[in-house]
């Protein structure tokens, strides 16, 4: 099999398997696999409350890295504003279609936000840092760097 062929197949892996998120037709089934599944429109639309049954708005969109695994959620708040959210900083519970985020409101509040008409640079290295850092997270690549022992935590 040729490197470029195998890379495609490798990608292919990781969007199926480490995204979580499945896309797919209504009443379609999604495939047995490891780990908790998403598909997309059960994400999208979703109300994004905070700890306590704080609402503070509803998922907008959803942001794949490079490698296809899901980055980040994009929550239109109640001022129509964007705000960016580590997808590991949400719990989904599918059925409310809710999804939670621990924060306090006030920071919540104070996050960041953006419009449709500028968003940011979602994959530069900064801002990755920034928006995981905001919510008590370390970033995916940074995580896997750790555990490789190629990045040593300060």
């Amino acid at each position: 099999m040729s490197k470029a062929l195998l890379g495609g197949v490798a990608s292919l892996a990781l969007v199926i398997a480490g995204a979580n998120l499945i896309v797919a037709q209504d009443g379609a089934k999604p495939a047995a696999a490891e780990g908790q599944q998403y598909r997309a429109k059960q994400i999208l639309g979703a109300k994004v409350n905070l700890d306590g049954n704080n609402s503070v708005g509803t998922v907008d969109d959803i942001v794949l890295d490079e490698n296809g695994n899901v980055d980040y959620l994009i929550v239109a708040n109640q001022e129509d504003k964007l705000v960016t959210v580590p997808w590991d900083a949400a719990r989904f519970n599918v059925e409310k279609r809710i999804a939670v985020v621990s924060i306090p409101q006030q920071k919540f509040q104070q996050a960041p936000t953006y419009t449709v008409d500028h968003y940011p640079a979602f994959a530069t290295p900064a801002y990755r840092t920034q928006v995981y850092k905001y919510y008590g997270l370390t970033p995916h690549q940074q995580r896997r760097a750790i555990r490789r022992g190629a990045v040593v935590v300060p």
